[in-house]
């Protein structure tokens, strides 16, 4: 049976970057460690963790009370993730546009970081959104049928109705979430104006 009232929390947006083979991801700790010092984003950063010996694996995250920030290449894609620890208020669109926007605004630090080179920079068609939190929604049919019409809607926002691709991974052992590609491509700056619009 469809929940049609199924609260989300624990959103995770992650950019996926072009040409992630030139990316080196050994200037982020220090960068991570300067965006601590200077407190850059809404939730409060508190340390860093460097996981770049795992394949796959995570890669560099910076750890915040509300919610962790990454350069991660779990599945061996490398993307730039938002991963929402804390509880937020407001409604499932809410807090998708929430968990987006804050992606985009670490994407769009990184990708002016001198130290990066211009190096990481958004593929500017492709995302993955995730929930992280396999109690209030599992990797089923009944969770997609639910999320859906909201998905669709926030990505109708997002990509300022342009079309797009969506799928989801099926494998109940993994959390739910959804791949997009967008049928053009767009920067980081496009997206965030979409969001705000």
């Amino acid at each position: 049976m469809v929940d049609p009232l199924m609260e989300l929390q624990h959103v995770n947006v992650k950019l996926l970057v072009q040409r992630p083979e030139e990316v080196d991801l050994e200037p982020l700790v220090p960068i991570f460690h300067r965006w601590i010092q200077g407190q850059v984003s809404e939730e409060l950063l508190l340390d860093v963790a460097d996981y770049r010996h795992v394949a796959e694996g995570p890669g560099v995250v910076l750890i915040g009370h509300q919610a962790n920030y990454s350069v991660d290449n779990a599945d061996n894609r490398l993307g730039v993730r938002y991963n929402r620890k804390a509880a937020l208020e407001g409604s499932n669109l809410d807090r998708m546009k929430q968990a987006t926007r804050s992606a985009l605004a670490a994407c769009q630090r990184l990708e002016s970081e001198p130290g990066l080179k211009g190096k990481l920079r958004f593929n500017g068609q492709e995302l993955e959104l995730f929930i992280n939190d396999r109690l209030l929604a599992p990797n089923a049919d009944a969770t997609r049928e639910s999320i859906e019409p909201e998905l669709r809607a926030f990505l109708q926002k997002l990509f300022g109705g342009s079309e797009y691709s969506l799928r989801y991974n099926s494998d109940p052992r993994r959390l739910f979430s959804a791949s997009i590609w967008a049928s053009q491509t767009l920067s980081v700056s496009d997206l965030l104006k979409n969001l705000t619009s």
